[in-house]
C-alpha cells in the first residue's frame, strides 16, 4: 500500500455537475443503469444493509469518479460485489474455511477479507493496492438484479460523503450525492439499516467491522473472533475513526436533556425513538435515518444525545457506528 496516496489516476476525472437521474428497478430502469455502469458511470444502488455507489470495480476511471464524489480517502479499500460464489472465486481465493463460511452467510450482509487472486483484473484502487480484497454477495433482489444486468463486479462503497451518515433511502442518496453522480435506483428503505459485517481471512479469522451478520453467529461457527483493523491504515472500509457523522454534534449513553436532540431506545420520553420496544433489529433499520432526523431537529448548537444500546447482537454494530459518529472530526 506504500505510495498509493501520492499516486496519481491516468485520467483526470474532474467533471462539472451532472444531472443525476431517478430510476425504477423495473427492465427498463435496470437497463439503463447497466449501460451507465459499463460507460464507468456511477449509479447508487439499493442492498439489504444501506445503499451503495457502484461502479465497474475493472475500471479505473469508474472507480476514480467513486473517490471523486464521495471525496473519499483513496487509501480506503472498497468491497466490490458480484452475484454468486462463483464470480468472487474470480476475484479473491478462497479456502474450505472461507467457502464454510459463504455457505452459511451468503448472500446476505457479509463482506469477506480474502486474498486477491493474481490476474483478477480488478483496479488498484478498489484494493487500496493490498494483497486482500474485500468482496460481498449481496441478497437485495434490486443488486442482484442489477449485477446480473451489468455482467461484472462493482465496487460500491456506501452513497454518500465520505463520513457522514450511510444512507438507507433513495432520497438520502439525492441529498447528498445528487449532481455528482449519474444515477440512483430506487428499491425503497434498506431492512438491515447498517452495512455489512466485515470478516477478515486472508490470515487468521478476525472480525474487521460489525455489521449486519451478528459477531454471535460467525462465532458459532468460527469460534471466537478477535477484532481486528487500523484507522491509521485501514485493511477493510469503515475503520475510519470519525465516520457516519451529522453535522451536529452526538453524546453517548445519555439521558433525556431538554438543550438536545434525544434519540431513545425502548419504552421512555424521546424525541425520535430506534425502537420503543426495545428491538435491536428495528434499532439497526431506523438508526441512520433518525441520526439524518435529528440533525434537522438540532438547532442553535444542540447536539444530539442517544440513549445507551445494549452491545450484543446488532448492538454491536449499532454502538460502532455511533462511536464513530461521536468521535472528534479531522
Amino acid at each position: 500500500m506504500v505510495g498509493l496516496p501520492c499516486r496519481r489516476f491516468k485520467t483526470d476525472v474532474t467533471s462539472p455537475m451532472i444531472e443525476t437521474e431517478s430510476l425504477l428497478p423495473d427492465h427498463a430502469g435496470l437497463a439503463r443503469a447497466a449501460e451507465i455502469l459499463r460507460a464507468a458511470g456511477l449509479v447508487a444502488f439499493p442492498t439489504e444493509t444501506v445503499y451503495g455507489l457502484g461502479g465497474d470495480a475493472r475500471s479505473d476511471l469508474a472507480v476514480a469518479r467513486i473517490f471523486e464524489a464521495k471525496a473519499r480517502p483513496r487509501f480506503n479499500p472498497l468491497i466490490v460485489h458480484v452475484p454468486d460464489l462463483a464470480a468472487a472465486e474470480e476475484f479473491a481465493l478462497f479456502d474450505a474455511q472461507a467457502r464454510a463460511v459463504a455457505a452459511a452467510f451468503w448472500p446476505g450482509p457479509l463482506t469477506l477479507v480474502l486474498p486477491l487472486r493474481a490476474g483478477s483484473g480488478l483496479s488498484p484502487y478498489v484494493t487500496a493496492e493490498l494483497d486482500t480484497v474485500a468482496i460481498r454477495l449481496p441478497a437485495h433482489p434490486v443488486a442482484q438484479a442489477l449485477l446480473r444486468a451489468f455482467g461484472g463486479p462493482l465496487a460500491a462503497p456506501s452513497a454518500n460523503p465520505s463520513g457522514r451518515i450511510s444512507p438507507t433511502r433513495a432520497q438520502h442518496v439525492r441529498d447528498g450525492l445528487s449532481g455528482r453522480i449519474a444515477a440512483v435506483l430506487d428499491g425503497g428503505a434498506c431492512a438491515v439499516g447498517v452495512e455489512s459485517t466485515i470478516l477478515g481471512l486472508a490470515g487468521a479469522p478476525a472480525l474487521l467491522r460489525a455489521g449486519g451478520v451478528t459477531r454471535e453467529d460467525l462465532e458459532a461457527l468460527l469460534g471466537r473472533l478477535p477484532m481486528g483493523g487500523n484507522a491509521q491504515s485501514p485493511t477493510a472500509p469503515g475503520q475510519m475513526a470519525s465516520h457516519y457523522a451529522p453535522n451536529a454534534a452526538v453524546r453517548l449513553n445519555a439521558a433525556p436533556d431538554p438543550a438536545t436532540v434525544f434519540i431513545g431506545f425502548g419504552a421512555g420520553a424521546a424525541d425520535l425513538n430506534l425502537s420503543p420496544r426495545g428491538d435491536l433489529v428495528e434499532a439497526a433499520a431506523n438508526l441512520f435515518h433518525l441520526l439524518r432526523e435529528a440533525d434537522v431537529l438540532a438547532q442553535n448548537g444542540q447536539s444530539i444525545a442517544i440513549a445507551p444500546i445494549p452491545e450484543r447482537g446488532l448492538g454491536l454494530a449499532i454502538n460502532d457506528r455511533l462511536r464513530r459518529a461521536a468521535a472528534p472530526r479531522g
